[in-house]
């Protein structure tokens, strides 16, 4: 082999024949066109790759294939697809995506591991064929992977989370979601040997009890991003100890957790000052009290999701918009004790003028054309969504639209009930939702 120019040898510079007349071939170095190369996505290097032999070359040296998402390009590939990229990719491939490719298996994959060592990015959410058997073959190959995407990947187990904490030390977010048969003996093992986890996404690992919640707090402390959405059997005691263990969280999503209550809003404004994004849908036994202890602790709020917490009232939103400045989306879907006061404080409060981009109010029975009025001093605001809020009508929007002209209103009116008919035919009305 000859001397190397940015990993490609200098014999492979050599297959470029004199005939090669091409103009941009003749003035510009192999060593440049390689480099403008590097930046084409896969769709584009595969059509260079068809010009002439030289760009076949050049486009399919393994060092333009660093990062590869096949999502957008071809999701029916086969196995043997994979294992071309990766004797192709070798050493050079960082980051890839197979998201969505069903007919991936755990053959096709440990090649992969054997032949892509560096990887550090690896999507393989919704690769439904794939077992514990790909998470061995990555604990012995791939020692740097730290971004693991298995969601819906419903054959792992706690054998892949083991094998996992074994072999990839450097892990430093992992989604899981859907991966029922996941228990608290496998986030044990992880946890204890990935002290950097940064993100964990176990939404939909219904068996999680709080057991698994205490491991996670007394050994995640640089934990950022946490989804126990739809958790249900998780309480107050097993949050309480994520809230105390992980101070730098940001995001958190418990979602239809239905036996949390204000104990965790306590803890999230005692314990984690940086929080940004809570999802707290369906969790009816939160109130105003909890709600007041979060807000006054937990300034850095962006996104709130409090569909269906039916319990809080306009006392909710007084204290957002007293201490919240950055709040930039809120959901307050079914929350029928919201009344148009509620809207007034939030739409003079800090976020209103420059952050507030999205507020959800369907179902507010309460909510009239006068909360509109209140938010129209929002000039950020994008969305508003107003489904069967009853009071509010098409005035109303007209006038929020005269300030905010290119606001997405979503709204619904019931149709108009048709008189009774008098002899012939009755006439037939439209039931759709109409956009507006």
């Amino acid at each position: 082999m000859g001397k190397e120019v940015n990993g490609v040898s200098r014999s492979r510079f050599e297959m470029f024949s004199n005939s090669d007349e091409a103009v941009i071939n003749k003035k510009l170095p192999k060593e440049l066109l390689l480099r403008i190369f590097s930046f084409l996505d896969v769709v584009t290097l595969c059509r260079c790759a068809q010009v002439s032999r030289s760009w076949n070359v050049l486009a399919l040296d393994g060092s333009n294939w660093q990062r590869i998402d096949l999502f957008d390009f071809q999701r029916d590939i086969e196995g043997r697809v994979v294992e071309n990229i990766s004797k192709r990719c070798g050493g050079f491939l960082r980051k890839l995506s197979l998201r969505g490719c069903l007919g991936v298996g755990d053959s096709a994959l440990r090649t992969f591991a054997q032949n892509c060592r560096n990887i550090e990015l690896l999507s393989l959410n919704g690769c439904t064929k794939i077992t514990d058997s790909t998470c061995n073959s990555l604990s012995k190959f791939c020692p740097k992977l730290k971004h693991l995407d298995l969601a819906s990947c419903t054959s792992i187990t706690n054998l892949s989370l083991k094998a996992l904490s074994e072999g990839c030390p450097q892990l430093e977010q992992l989604n899981i979601s859907w991966c029922d048969q996941v228990t608290k003996d496998g986030i044990q093992a992880l946890v204890r040997c990935c002290p950097g986890l940064k993100g964990l996404f176990l939404k939909g690992c219904t068996q999680l009890e709080d057991e698994a919640l205490k491991h996670i707090g007394a050994h995640c402390p640089e934990l950022i991003t946490l989804n126990l959405q739809t958790c249900s059997q998780i309480t107050d005691e097993g949050l309480i100890t994520i809230c105390r263990g992980c101070h730098r969280l940001q995001s958190l999503c418990v979602s239809g957790c239905a036996n949390i209550t204000d104990a965790i809003l306590n803890a999230l404004g005692q314990n984690c000052p940086r929080l940004r994004i809570l999802e707290v849908a369906r969790c009816s036994q939160l109130t105003d009290v909890g709600f007041t202890t979060l807000a006054r602790n937990c300034h850095e709020l962006e996104k709130m999701d409090l569909e269906e917490c039916v319990q809080i009232t306009d006392g909710t939103l007084i204290q957002l918009s007293i201490h919240c400045p950055r709040l930039q989306v809120l959901s307050l879907s079914h929350c029928e004790l919201i009344t148009d006061d509620g809207i007034r404080h939030l739409g003079s409060g800090p976020c209103a003028h420059d952050r507030l981009e999205v507020i959800e109010l369907d179902n507010c029975p309460l909510i009239t054309d006068a909360s509109l009025e209140h938010l129209k001093t929002c000039h950020s605001l994008d969305r508003i969504e107003l489904y069967d809020c009853q009071q509010i009508t098409r005035t109303g929007i007209k006038r929020l639209r005269t300030h905010l002209p290119n606001i997405k209103v979503h709204a619904y009116f019931a149709p108009v009930t048709p008189p009774p008919s008098v002899g012939g035919s009755r006439q037939r009305f439209c039931r759709c939702c109409i956009l507006l």
